[in-house]
């Protein structure tokens, strides 16, 4: 099963409100924290895990060994990270989501094993220097099917019903969560629109 609402989690957010947007229906916490040494990266990915318990599934961004280390459920890999169909071969067991930006590169991901594809920008987004230009929801219906597709990119309550709409199984969400003044009222206005 894979998350219809993943909540993007680093070490400069507030561990403290993991508990309560379980509780408000997060079910899904990726942890991406690029500049962290291993050590700490691990302890970070522990930290969600015990916050949320059995609530929501976690995913470790990028790294198949702080995932396999720490028991999270998967990982989520990007253009530059270990090959789907690897991973998949050495932890069988992990779930598995994989960057795609068009329909070509989500059939590769199944292909090569992954369960979930993060697609996007969807939107327009400063959560990551780099992007696209953002690929819309046109493209996200064009995508659809192959695999289940969770959006990303500028994903908020006052759009997330389009994602959905289009065919995304779900969203990932940083900004639409962590900006606003009440982080959890945000995911709870953001679990009734992908509902």
């Amino acid at each position: 099963m894979i998350a219809r609402l993943f909540c993007l989690v680093s070490d400069h957010d507030d561990l403290t409100l993991l508990p309560a947007l379980a509780d408000a229906g997060v079910d899904g916490f990726q942890v991406r924290a690029k500049g962290l040494a291993a050590r700490p990266h691990l302890t970070l990915v522990e930290q969600v895990m015990a916050a949320v318990g059995d609530r929501a599934q976690v995913v470790v961004n990028d790294r198949v060994d702080i995932a396999l280390a720490a028991g999270a459920h998967g990982v989520h890999l990007g253009d530059d990270d270990l090959p789907v169909a690897a991973v998949r071969r050495a932890a069988p067991s992990l779930v598995i989501g994989a960057t795609c930006r068009d329909r070509a590169s989500v059939g590769s991901a199944a292909v090569d094993g992954a369960d979930y594809a993060g697609f996007g920008p969807v939107f327009a987004t400063d959560s990551k220097a780099g992007l696209p230009d953002p690929l819309g929801t046109d493209a996200v219906a064009t995508a659809a099917g192959l695999l289940p597709l969770v959006a990303i990119g500028g994903i908020t309550a006052g759009n997330a019903r389009r994602a959905r709409d289009a065919g995304a199984h779900g969203v990932a969400v940083i900004g639409g969560i962590w900006r606003p003044p009440d982080p959890v009222t945000a995911a709870k206005e953001l679990v009734t629109e992908v509902a």
